[in-house]
């Protein structure tokens, strides 16, 4: 059960208000299509079977080296990437006054991806670490939907995606600990969402993003994961697939800075 003070709460402090836009004229098309799509995700983390919590939680990654006293350092230590993103893309924020909606969040989960995830892989045979981890992923999950909206859809809808995506990603990750459920919904379904959107025509005025960019990099770095011990085999023990899975995700970042570094020339 869920309580008041769940981290939902203090982490969506600041966010846009989503009744107030939402409640600005007639819904366009396209927001009333993103709407449908966001109806029918949150019918299934409600409604669908639950999983046990154990079912995604991995006891023992293939590549448990120490380097300089830190356990299981290439997969701790490789959340470094994390860190320089976040950081990186947060000082090319600062020189944008059109940034997407979303942006600023989807930095900040990079720099809370890096800490929790570290912390995980310190010890990751303690389950209940994994909620750190997932939380800062839940934050930069919901950035890259807000982005992702407002820059193909419209303003207000990125600002609704956001809260909403942040609310329901931070529950998912607390509730995690005993049905996954909801996690794999936000998780999967967000990305389908964010799919559709990539092949949707972006909207005037919009910084051009490419989301396909970082999709491909997502989809690069889920496939890592998968193949963590035939990738430390493959490199005759030099890294793992989980080490370069977060390398791969972090990299996720970097379409979305070069978009940020882009200025068009003056006619």
């Amino acid at each position: 059960m869920l309580h008041a003070d769940d981290p939902a709460q203090a982490a969506t402090a600041g966010l846009p208000s989503v009744s107030r836009h939402l409640a600005l004229g007639t819904l366009q098309a396209r927001e009333k299509y993103l709407a449908g799509a966001f109806f029918i995700l949150i019918l299934a983390a409600l409604f669908a079977p639950g999983l046990p919590a154990a079912a995604w939680h991995i006891p023992h990654f293939i590549d448990d080296r120490t380097w300089l006293g830190v356990p299981n350092a290439g997969d701790v230590l490789s959340n470094l990437a994390f860190l320089a993103m976040g950081v990186w893309g947060s000082e090319r924020l600062r020189a944008r006054q059109d940034a997407p909606v979303g942006a600023s969040w989807f930095f900040v989960g990079l720099i809370l991806t890096c800490l929790g995830s570290g912390f995980y892989h310190l010890d990751p045979d303690a389950p209940q670490r994994l909620v750190a981890d997932r939380l800062g992923m839940a934050v930069a999950f919901a950035g890259f939907l807000g982005i992702a909206a407002s820059e193909r859809i419209s303003t207000r809808a990125g600002e609704a995606v956001l809260v909403l995506t942040m609310i329901a990603g931070l529950l998912a990750a607390w509730v995690a600990r005993e049905n996954l459920t909801p996690w794999v919904v936000v998780q999967f379904g967000g990305m389908a969402l964010a799919m559709g959107l990539a092949f949707t025509r972006p909207r005037p005025g919009a910084l051009g993003v490419p989301l396909g960019g970082v999709i491909v990099f997502y989809v690069l770095a889920k496939l890592f994961e998968l193949g963590d011990v035939t990738v430390f085999e493959a490199t005759g023990h030099m890294v793992s697939g989980h080490t370069l899975k977060h390398l791969a995700a972090a990299l996720a970042a970097w379409p979305v800075i070069r978009a940020l570094g882009y200025r068009p020339c003056p006619h």
